[in-house]
């Protein structure tokens, strides 16, 4: 029997892992928050235990290492817009939280740490035809995307933590839809197309993932992945365009018709932001937000399939477990 450590257990991704965790014989004890919404979780509740902790806060990550075995840190912000108000809690959270985590593990002498990062540390592929690998030079620098750069940044507190002794494996998932997503992260996209407050689609394009293969795979990457490497966790390469049709066949909705390209885009969100009409459009529709969703985020995935048997689905059924899910908690209304 191991004792696990889960970080960031109350977000989409952390929740559906330990969904899957609690199935096992092993000890969970999930680093949370005083102040965290366990909603997601409520219903595990009885199957782990609970430490009061913050990534940001090195006592706390240190008293809740003392005995664990393994560690699965998926705590992180996710944030893709574009207010300068962000920077410092996402670099304390995504950079120093990553920090305090590997060299807690490290003192404590935990066996193996995995790592969840982001495609958005790996890279952007040049055009729909060259889907990038974990090997690729880090180039999206290219776009001042702040969530984009802490993520990488954290993969090099990572790479630090690996060369002084610590066991950990890293794993990339991509666009991850599915079940669970309370906070509307990639599910922003299928409430945005069903309430029609999405008129446009962005020119690129974007690897689709489900959460439960995520889940599944971080397992397989905690068991089979090799030290220091890094896995993507992706699935289908779609355009935009084939990403909201799948959306408006799944729930219904009105096709997107209207191809907005970003320089046109930057007019058009001048335009709303004059007129004080911005509240009417989805509030994906940020301008860094935008500019990401107008390059192509096409990944090879071929690593996780070949060394941790990941499985594959096709995009759309992930998108009908995300919108059945919101249906059933009436999320939609």
């Amino acid at each position: 029997m191991k004792k696990i450590l889960v970080t960031g257990a109350t977000g989409f991704i952390g929740s559906r892992l330990v969904r899957k965790l609690v199935g096992s014989n092993d000890q969970i004890f999930l680093l949370v928050r005083k102040t965290s919404d366990l909603s997601v979780i409520s219903y595990l509740l009885d199957r782990v235990q609970l430490v009061y902790g913050d990534v940001t806060d090195p006592a706390s990550v240190q008293s809740a290492m003392n005995g664990i075995d393994i560690v699965y840190h998926s705590a992180g912000l996710t944030y893709m817009g574009d207010s300068d108000s962000k920077k410092d809690v996402l670099y304390r959270i995504n950079v120093l939280g990553t920090r305090n985590i590997m060299q807690a593990a490290l003192e404590a002498g935990v066996k193996r740490v995995l790592h969840v990062s982001s495609i958005s540390a790996v890279g952007i592929a040049r055009g729909k035809k060259n889907p990038v690998d974990e090997n690729v030079q880090w180039n999206f620098d290219s776009i001042q995307l702040e969530y984009a750069r802490t993520k990488h940044l954290g993969e090099l507190e990572v790479t630090e933590a690996v060369k002084k002794g610590l066991d950990c494996v890293i794993v990339n998932p991509a666009f991850v839809f599915g079940a669970g997503d309370l906070n509307f992260n990639a599910g922003r996209l299928i409430l945005d197309v069903y309430k029609r407050s999405l008129p446009f689609y962005p020119l690129g394009g974007v690897c689709v993932i489900d959460v439960d293969i995520v889940a599944e795979t971080m397992i397989q990457a905690m068991e089979k992945g090799r030290t220091g490497e890094r896995y993507i966790i992706g699935g289908e390469n779609v355009s935009y365009k084939q990403l909201v049709d799948t959306i408006s066949r799944v729930t219904g909705a009105p096709k997107v018709m209207l191809p907005l390209p970003f320089w046109l885009g930057k007019i058009f969100k001048s335009i709303l932001d004059r007129y004080k009409v911005r509240n009417r459009i989805s509030k994906l529709f940020n301008l860094s937000m935008f500019r990401v969703a107008s390059e192509f985020l096409y990944f090879d995935s071929s690593k996780a399939l070949r060394e941790l048997n990941m499985r594959q689905e096709p995009h759309e059924q992930s998108i009908r477990s995300a919108y059945e899910w919101y249906r059933e908690k009436k999320m939609l209304n």
